[in-house]
């Protein structure tokens, strides 16, 4: 990566392999966010999760990265990112955030979605409609000549106007052949310090965390399991962006939320 904090810059080349890394992830993340339904373990979804990126060709980005036990992040309503598949039963009216990551030829492809199980209420409905067009307000800004604070700031000020909380302490982060490069995507406006102007080549991987109430979080005893302090709900989006010359280019592109 050459000179540390150096944001890298990804050739026409590398794009390609990332377009590859990104189809596979938004793949399983559909497979897998059909299957979350009432009655289904978390367990169960991240197996299933994990035959599905074994089936591609890849293999999961998270899986004993820095010691996480799982395939997938799997969180449910409270849990706000992190959470590992085990025993809970998922129930009607829950909502699930499920985080899938793949590498894939040597690349990464790193994508999220918050998934609405059985009669969700209008509360968390909300939640979630403001979190996914929160992610799609910072995309706006993901362009060459754009500044990185004014994508990050966009997270933020879409979702005050509901009255939710950013959660300050977890950043979205640059992403290609690392999970994690520079720079850190904060989802609220950084200041102080050299704030990076966005170039064409960079991705970015952009992921909204937002809460009913506080923003602040806490970490369970399994010390991965990030949870709203305040026990109030948590909805999470993530993409995949290639920065341009013109239009973002979202590398783990899926539907976006509909509800009937």
């Amino acid at each position: 990566m050459g000179k540390k904090n150096r944001i890298p810059i990804k050739s026409e080349s590398d794009i390609k392999k990332m377009r590859v890394a990104g189809e596979v992830a938004s793949s399983v993340l559909q497979q897998v966010a059909a299957a979350t339904k009432v009655g289904v373990t978390t367990k169960e979804i991240d197996d299933y999760a994990g035959e599905l990126i074994k089936a591609s060709g890849a293999r999961s980005a998270f899986l004993n990265y820095r010691g996480f036990p799982a395939f997938t992040c799997i969180s449910v309503n409270e849990e706000v990112v992190h959470g590992i598949g085990g025993s809970r039963v998922i129930e009607d009216g829950d909502i699930v955030s499920i985080d899938v990551g793949v590498l894939k030829n040597g690349w990464i492809g790193d994508n999220a979605l918050t998934v609405p199980v059985g009669n969700i209420s209008q509360s968390a409905k909300d939640l979630m409609i403001a979190t996914e067009q929160a992610l799609f307000e910072s995309i706006s800004f993901a362009r060459a000549g754009e500044s990185l604070a004014d994508l990050c700031g966009a997270t933020e000020e879409h979702v005050k106007k509901f009255g939710y909380s950013v959660v300050r302490d977890l950043v979205g982060h640059g992403v290609g052949k690392n999970l994690h490069e520079e720079p850190a995507v904060p989802n609220y406006r950084p200041s102080g310090g050299k704030i990076p102007i966005l170039k064409a080549g960079m991705v970015l991987a952009i992921e909204p965390m937002i809460n009913e109430g506080t923003g602040d979080v806490v970490c369970l005893e399994d010390n991965w399991t990030i949870v709203t302090k305040d026990n109030k709900l948590s909805a999470h989006f993530e993409h995949t962006v290639h920065i341009t010359d013109g239009e973002p280019e979202i590398l783990t592109m899926r539907p976006r939320l509909s509800f009937a």
